[in-house]
């Protein structure tokens, strides 16, 4: 094999397991929800207003260590917040703009809308982002939270 081949192999694989390390998992199990203030949210989903309650997506990143106690500044402004869906929706939020400090981006993990747990279609869990002029971001069968690290 070439020597050039070689290293840039090797870099790629090292570049890659560094990306993946300044990955964090961010747990959405029943018991991390429930360690959390609940709150009542009112969002405008495709022509319909959803009466939903959850935790604040802000005080869930900030119970997992993802968000420094105090305001963020540095490397703390280039983490970016990837909600994944169980079909393979995808949508991102700059750690920046949910800080209140900030952007103040409100944004909810829920689990229930109309006093009734979420169905199939919508849940177990799904995130809304009330004050947003489209819901493209409030991610149905919310699977997974990463907060993510620029490389």
């Amino acid at each position: 094999m070439k020597p050039i081949l070689l290293v840039a192999m090797l870099l790629s694989t090292a570049s890659s397991a560094a990306y993946a390390q300044q990955t964090q998992r961010i747990a959405l199990d029943a018991a991390s929800l429930a360690a959390l203030p609940r709150e009542t949210v009112d969002a405008e989903v495709h022509g319909h207003t959803l009466h939903c309650s959850g935790v604040p997506l802000g005080a869930l990143l900030r119970k997992a260590g993802a968000v420094p106690e105090k305001s963020l500044h540095g490397a703390a402004l280039a983490r970016t917040v990837l909600a994944s869906a169980h079909d393979g929706y995808r949508v991102a939020f700059s750690l920046a703009e949910l800080d209140p400090a900030l952007g103040d981006t409100r944004v909810f993990v829920v689990d229930r809308c109309d006093d009734k747990p979420l169905d199939a279609q919508d849940g177990p869990l799904r995130l809304l982002v009330p004050g947003a002029k489209r819901a493209a971001r409030s991610v149905r069968q919310l699977q997974s939270i990463d907060v993510i690290d620029a490389p």
